[in-house]
């Protein structure tokens, strides 16, 4: 085979349809637009989502991109294989993990999770905001130690109820 022999596949190139020239080509008077209409006029555009005038679908329905959880509490994961990427003896937090590339700085926005795929070969101080048990395992089996950043918690409602105040006991007498 030469570069000389190649084709394109029949059907892959075809003659543009001439309209409105004449009955022998089959598209004469209306050129194959059918009669009347938007659709037949010159320049007629009409975006897919156009309902004939009536309120379109995507307007009707502005959320039917879906239900965005405000509270989503987004994780940027890590396995404790990839940990070997510190000296012995560091400290591992997100700002540490983003200067050794192993997340992108977008994700260093996110909250912190170490998961225990691989294995680790020295002792890290691990920060981090939820640690799995077998990440745990490993971190501490390598000599190395696990801090759990607390995140602060709301109570769920404003009818809940307020930390118990301490009552004093009344020991006088009732005035008679």
């Amino acid at each position: 085979m030469r570069l000389s022999d190649l084709r394109s596949p029949r059907g892959a190139r075809t003659p543009r349809t001439r309209v409105g020239r004449g009955h022998g080509s089959g598209h004469v008077k209306t050129s194959g637009r059918g009669q009347k209409g938007q659709k037949a006029r010159t320049g007629a555009h009409i975006p897919a989502y156009f309902e004939g005038g009536q309120n379109r679908f995507s307007q009707r329905m502005p959320y039917i991109g879906g239900f965005k959880n405000p509270f989503k509490k987004q994780f940027a994961l890590v396995n404790v294989g990839q940990l070997n990427a510190f000296p012995a003896g560091s400290e591992v937090t997100s700002e540490s993990l983003v200067t050794t590339g192993l997340i992108g700085r977008a994700e260093a926005k996110h909250l912190l999770k170490i998961l225990g795929n691989g294995e680790l070969t020295r002792a890290l101080t691990v920060r981090a905001h939820k640690v799995s048990d077998g990440a745990k395992g490993k971190i501490e089996a390598a000599g190395g130690t696990v801090d759990v950043i607390v995140l602060p918690t709301r109570r769920k409602t404003k009818r809940a109820p307020k930390e118990s105040q301490p009552v004093a006991a009344a020991t006088a007498a009732p005035p008679a």
